[in-house]
């Protein structure tokens, strides 16, 4: 199927060639004939499936027709860098439709987005709480809106924003076609969706799974060898394509970014306690190659749409599973391959379990070669780990490796990129510490390797 299947006005497909689009994503293919017709859809799929322009096409396609002046269109979205990123969408995919758009978020003056709105932007992108004081102090009004579209809607939910949705939609009118997009669907959304959606038609792809196009590896490891690890692994693994890691508090975002460019990465953080100019700057950085590693806390895993991100990693485990697969869809998006790494210790097991119940599979167990998992926390710290009968952690059961003479010992470095003889992945030593069983699988630090190479 091609866009040209679907009627689309000339302004529309030429901001669809602009933006290079050739042939629809599976949710384009299923949801823009309902979202041309008017019916309200309920879209769940994974990050990276190109949903913003599964509701921005018939958003534009419709308002090409009709008065102009005032707003038509509103799409709700969780977080400053997704507004963003949907405005910039909107921008070039309606180009020649000379329709008016503008993102309104909180962190930045008022003044910028009330004056775009009372010249008569046709299209709103906002976050709720921003959205909120603007209709709450009558300095907007949303009564003649025709479309509302909620993206990420369990993000939203994530980030406590069910209550402030709920009171969005009591100044919008009863007759409009909504569009309601997530990746999950936790009860509480459900709810809201049936609440809101009228006869809507339903498309589902793989919403809990990540794509079939990332990679997934496991490396068991102690909490105070997660920093250590990051590095060993980053000097292993080809990092010519972005990377993007992921931590749980800002403070670490911040402090692993300071430990990456003092190893000589071109790295910065993202996170919450940064200004508004700052967050662009250090997105646009990252889009541009600039920064080619992010850290960023879960604030960032919806508002990053950058094409060749090659790596995800987790450096803390997230809190929820969910989160996870919205976490690595950061990489392999646009049907591109990535790999998706993440540090898992011994507390975290639990996450770990709910990750792979959630996505049908045991992710694969891997060990750094040449990494020493042996070596103690610092004296004062809680996160030591636990000793295993009969050897030390990092030791591997006799019999079992290669020979002494040419197995490198914990302090050796580890051999170049492409010199591996693609061994066997060894036990992850730390893994039954954890509670996690390694999986014997052929593989190096960064990729799998055949079999027949062993």
């Amino acid at each position: 199927m091609q866009f040209d299947s679907f009627n689309l006005k000339p302004e529309i497909t030429k901001g669809i060639t602009a933006c290079g689009y050739t042939t629809p994503t599976p949710i384009q293919e299923q949801t823009l004939a309902a979202g041309l017709a008017g019916r309200d859809i309920l879209g769940l799929a994974q990050t990276g499936t190109g949903k913003t322009a599964a509701f921005l096409i018939p958003i534009l396609q419709r308002l090409q027709d009709g008065p102009r002046g005032h707003v038509r269109a509103l799409i709700v979205a969780p977080t400053r860098e997704l507004a963003e990123q949907i405005n910039e969408a909107a921008m070039e995919l309606g180009r020649a439709t000379n329709l008016r758009t503008v993102s309104i978020y909180g962190g930045v003056s008022k003044g910028g987005q009330l004056q775009k709105v009372r010249r008569g932007a046709e299209i709103v992108i906002a976050c709720p709480g921003r959205l909120l004081d603007y209709l709450d102090s009558k300095d907007m009004k949303i009564d003649k809106v025709e479309m509302l579209v909620l993206d990420e809607a369990d993000q939203m939910f994530d980030m406590g924003f069910l209550p402030a949705i709920r009171r969005i939609m009591k100044y919008l009118p009863s007759q409009r076609q909504t569009m309601f997009f997530s990746a999950t669907m936790p009860q509480d959304i459900r709810v809201l969706a049936n609440n809101i959606l009228i006869d809507p038609v339903t498309v589902q792809i793989a919403h809990q799974k990540p794509a079939e196009t990332i990679s997934q590896a496991l490396y068991p490891v102690a909490k105070h060898l997660k920093p250590s690890l990051l590095l060993e692994l980053m000097q292993q693994t080809d990092t010519s394509g972005r990377t993007l890691i992921f931590t749980r508090t800002k403070h670490g975002a911040k402090g692993l970014a300071l430990k990456l460019e003092k190893a000589g990465h071109d790295a910065a953080a993202l996170q919450g306690n940064l200004s508004q100019n700052r967050r662009r700057e250090v997105m646009n950085n990252f889009r541009t190659g600039k920064v080619r590693v992010l850290v960023a806390t879960d604030i960032a895993a919806r508002g990053i749409d950058v094409a060749d991100i090659a790596h995800v990693i987790n450096f803390d485990m997230p809190e929820t599973p969910e989160a996870y697969v919205h976490r690595i869809g950061r990489t392999g998006r646009a049907e591109k391959s990535g790999q998706a790494f993440s540090f898992a210790s011994r507390e975290e097991s639990s996450q770990v379990r709910a990750i792979e119940r959630l996505i049908g599979k045991e992710i694969e167990k891997r060990e750094l070669e040449g990494f020493d998992y042996a070596v103690p926390a610092p004296k004062g710290n809680n996160n030591r780990p636990q000793r295993r009968t009969g050897g030390r952690p990092g030791a591997k059961p006799q019999g079992q490796g290669r020979p002494s003479s040419s197995r490198p010992g914990s302090s050796s470095r580890p051999q170049p990129k492409g010199n591996r003889s693609g061994g066997r992945s060894r036990a992850a030593t730390g893994a039954n510490t954890f509670g996690l069983s390694p999986q014997r699988k052929s593989g190096n630090t960064a990729r799998r390797t055949s079999s027949g190479n062993r």
